[in-house]
Parts: structure tokens; C-alpha cells; sequence
């Protein structure tokens, strides 16, 4: 399968998480629906400091995976809200 486009889309939308409303990070979203997997090459800011938890909780909101060829992160329901 192709690789995502690496340029990726202008819209770019904070994601915070929902249990302590903490930034994550921004990220280029391409599309209008719901957030399932962010590719890591599209985060523009990150505030993480370990991969795949909070900073401000330390909640697991994602796991990591590939997909197409990509690394990228997969969404756990209910963890992240984004604007």
C-alpha cells in the first residue's frame, strides 16, 4: 500500500486529553471525522514526554503501531479531545 502524503493537510487541530485537559499535541488532520490514528510524521508540536502518555495525568491516550509503511499513533477511545 502507498505511504500517507508527507506534506499532509493545512488544518492543523489541538489535541488535549480528556481526563486533565493537558495539550498533547498539534497535529495536520486531514479530513472531518473523528481522530482514530495521528501519523507521527504530521505532529507539528508535541508535549509529551514519554510516547503515548500524558504529560499531565500519565494516562495511556494511544498505542504505538505501523500503518501503510508509517510509523503512527492509534487513538484509544474516549482519551482525546480535539479542537
Amino acid at each position: 500500500m502507498a505511504k500517507p502524503n508527507k506534506k499532509g493537510p493545512k488544518r492543523t487541530v489541538q489535541i488535549s486529553c480528556l481526563q486533565c485537559k493537558t495539550p498533547i499535541f498539534k497535529y495536520r488532520k486531514g479530513g472531518k471525522g473523528a481522530l482514530v490514528k495521528c501519523f507521527i510524521e504530521r505532529i507539528v508540536e508535541d508535549h509529551t514526554n514519554r510516547p503515548c502518555h500524558c504529560p499531565g495525568c500519565g494516562q495511556e491516550f494511544a498505542r504505538e503501531t505501523m500503518i501503510r509503511g508509517a510509523p503512527a499513533y492509534k487513538m484509544i477511545g474516549g482519551k482525546v479531545h480535539m479542537k
